[in-house]
């Protein structure tokens, strides 16, 4: 059995260094595209061969605090951009890119029918990528509502998809949704 050597002096320094925030603007940073279809980024002396982006307030806030992951499993913040705007428009693009990948999130236009069965419910929609299906639990937080009118079905497999206004809907596929709200 090997034996875990505690340094308590290494963990403060490391705690210190996470619990700062490092603003990554275009005076400081320079992302790039890698040729797999990823980002890179140069900050503060150092070359990170790719980078994960992620929004802190994807559904209030798209624009701003983008937070600028390293890619692997701890996925440690390097820093964060407070307004996508500020940094040049080529940069801009790339990173909304980059978001758009990760939160994809389809907008279901009509409901085809609702099958509930054993605590799943079974969904065919239309959405405006076209026709899909898929499964959410019933229980839990796979149904959450974003506004008055405004829903985010989460399925199975973590994909996302989103009823902006769901008084678009017709009066029969309000009454199919009612049991999931």
């Amino acid at each position: 059995m090997q034996e875990f050597e505690f340094n308590e002096e290494e963990l403060k320094a490391e705690s210190e260094q996470l619990q700062q925030i490092r603003y990554l603007t275009k005076e400081n940073a320079v992302f790039a595209r890698t040729e797999g279809g990823f980002v890179s980024l140069e900050y503060d002396g150092k070359k990170y061969d790719r980078v994960g982006v992620y929004r802190m307030f994807p559904i209030s806030d798209p624009e701003h605090y983008i937070s600028i992951r390293e890619a692997d499993e701890k996925a440690r913040e390097i820093g964060m951009i407070v307004d996508l705007e500020k940094m040049p428009k080529d940069t801009a693009e790339m990173l909304r890119e980059q978001l758009r990948l990760r939160y994809f999130t389809p907008q279901i236009e009509k409901i085809m029918d609702i099958k509930d069965e054993y605590g799943y419910a079974y969904f065919h929609v239309l959405t405006n990528f076209g026709a899909c299906r898929f499964t959410i639990h019933m229980g839990g937080d796979s149904v959450v509502s974003l506004s008055d009118s405004r829903v985010m079905l989460t399925d199975l497999d973590g994909n996302r998809f989103e009823i902006p206004d769901i008084y678009r809907l017709t009066v029969g596929e309000r009454k199919k949704l009612d049991l999931f709200i």
